[in-house]
């Protein structure tokens, strides 16, 4: 069973009016900022229902059950944000059914994809922290990973993607990734985009110039036990 619509509606207008008013207090028009409601482990009936509220852009991070989830809703008008770490293996895959990927972090993705299909829209994902373990490339990275994208047909950078560090004042982090993007934008110009912001420091995105925010449980509510 999905969420009741009355109740999603009310999350979801609670998000749209928190975006706004984030948006006004920097400046900003709220509605050159895409909200990218993250689905992982809710049933396609939960996006069933929000796609009749109007939401459009969706997002999940595991390949597996975002395949499945994108083949049950193939006859609705979706857009497929692809948010979690990408198995360079399964990158082929991925691109088949994903509109955006958010997560690009290494120049061995660009070349597993084909050179001839569809064109996909793609971020840089920057690792915030000292831990060489986590997704994303470092800030020095950045521009020779981007020159690669660049250089792919059917790669189309939109900008950079990254989480706030834990322990880390959110407002603090998401001004050094508006930094790293006036650095790809010294190669890049056309990708002036940033995908940051979750449930907890959408705001704080917000007043840093995020384009695309990633929020879950504030619209879909907790995350089912079982998937």
């Amino acid at each position: 069973m999905s969420e009741l619509p009355a109740l999603l509606s009310e999350r979801l207008d609670a998000v749209r009016v928190g975006v706004a008013s984030a948006a006004a207090a920097a400046g900003r028009r709220p509605e050159d900022i895409t909200t990218v409601v993250v689905t992982k482990f809710h049933p396609v009936s939960l996006i069933r229902d929000l796609y009749g509220l109007g939401v459009r852009d969706f997002g999940e991070n595991r390949h597996q059950e975002a395949q499945q989830k994108a083949a049950d809703l193939s006859d609705l008008d979706l857009r497929w944000h692809f948010v979690g770490q990408i198995q360079g293996k399964k990158i082929r895959q991925v691109a088949e059914y994903a509109d955006v990927l958010h997560s690009f972090d290494r120049v061995r993705l660009v070349e597993a994809l084909p050179r001839t299909g569809r064109t996909l829209s793609c971020f840089l994902q920057i690792n915030m922290t000292d831990d060489r373990n986590r997704g994303g490339v470092s800030p020095d990275e950045l521009l020779p990973v981007a020159e690669r994208v660049l250089g792919h047909p059917l790669l189309r950078l939109r900008g950079v993607m990254a989480v706030a560090p834990l322990g880390e004042e959110p407002a603090r982090a998401f001004a050094r990734l508006r930094r790293y993007s006036e650095d790809l934008r010294q190669i890049a110009p056309d990708s002036t985009e940033i995908s940051a912001g979750m449930t907890q420091d959408y705001v704080q995105a917000v007043a840093e110039g995020a384009t695309h925010l990633r929020i879950g449980t504030a619209i879909t509510g907790n995350r089912p036990d079982t998937v």
